[in-house]
């Protein structure tokens, strides 16, 4: 199997991946509580429309309808026997739109949390974890994909299993985590611990970051943590368009297309390599993301004061270290 990703960045500056699931089969149909991945097999037509409108829009990398592929998840509908399988045609169908893309594209096998809560404050031991995603891993292997994509983690002990899990399957990886209360996840891991995490595995990822979380502001504040540490390995960037509000019964995210071309600029400037959106992110705001890095030359390192200007406020004052946001990274440059 070739390594696509790897060879595209080490030939690109910048790799533009997609942006939401949910939000995009949301507008197609999809009920809340229904699961997306049995969309594969039920309305695959509405699947490829999906890949094929990040690619279209200019997406280098797209993530496959598998989010919630792993048997803890699909559970909850009955279809925990069904994992392997739903994987697979989530690969298969990434695989046609891509081989049609006319230019390189990579299928990521996107591979969410299990929704459960690991050993020791849970029940979910390191074996089985590794067990689940190693399931949903072959299958997206089987279906065609070029590498997978490891995404919205809180626990380190969950990232770790998820990179054995790709070790065992034989594929290269990506892994991203989600900050949302003050700089840490959900599990209070800040954006140094990440970068110590990460590099610490014996199988690291290929590339490394945040998605999902609070917004774009918040987003790029660990983006600016992972840098201030000096992490050499590919960052990825992928935010959400803006903030959820309630409006006519349902969930809008209020981040224009021009304001997502404002963040994937300054996030290609504060050192990401692979800048996509996350919820609430469509085609429209891809366009918009694309012609902004495509055209917009590269510029300095945005400070947080920039960033709050053009994308707005940050939902808090801390970045969830504990020290003023930019101290730790003037003592770093310091020392370096």
């Amino acid at each position: 199997m070739s390594d696509l990703l790897s060879k595209l960045l080490a030939e690109r500056d910048w790799l533009m991946a997609d942006g939401a699931t949910g939000t995009n089969l949301f507008n197609m149909g999809l009920e809340a509580g229904e699961a997306p991945e049995l969309w594969n097999e039920a309305k695959p037509e509405n699947i490829r429309a999906l890949y094929r409108g990040a690619v279209e829009a200019g997406s280098d990398i797209f993530l496959t309808n598998s989010f919630g592929g792993n048997a803890a998840r699909l559970k909850l509908h009955n279809a925990q026997g069904r994992a392997r399988a739903l994987n697979r045609i989530a690969a298969e169908l990434g695989r046609e739109i891509a081989d049609a893309a006319g230019r390189p594209v990579v299928v990521a096998g996107s591979m969410g949390p299990t929704g459960e809560i690991m050993a020791p404050m849970g029940s979910l031991t390191h074996e089985s974890a590794v067990e689940i995603f190693h399931e949903q891993a072959e299958g997206l292997k089987e279906g065609g994909a070029d590498v997978l994509w490891v995404e919205t983690i809180s626990a380190p002990e969950e990232y770790a299993a998820a990179a054995e899990a790709a070790r065992l399957a034989g594929m290269p990886w990506c892994g991203t985590m989600s900050f949302d209360t003050a700089g840490r996840t959900m599990m209070g891991v800040t954006s140094a611990a990440m970068v110590d995490l990460v590099e610490k595995l014996p199988n690291p990822p290929l590339a490394f970051g945040a998605n999902c979380g609070v917004g774009a502001s918040d987003l790029m504040r660990t983006l600016l943590g992972f840098v201030a540490q000096g992490t050499e390995r590919p960052i990825i960037a992928k935010g959400n368009a803006g903030i959820p509000k309630y409006h006519d019964g349902h969930i809008h995210y209020d981040g224009t297309p021009a304001l997502m071309a404002e963040y994937a600029v300054l996030a290609r400037d504060a050192g990401a390599k692979i800048i996509g959106g996350c919820c609430g992110t469509m085609p429209e705001h891809l366009k918009a993301m694309h012609k902004a890095l495509s055209e917009r030359p590269r510029g300095p390192r945005p400070t947080l004061e920039r960033i709050a200007e053009v994308l707005g406020p940050f939902s808090s004052a801390s970045d969830g270290t504990g020290d003023d946001a930019g101290a730790p990274r003037e003592r770093r440059r310091r020392r370096g």
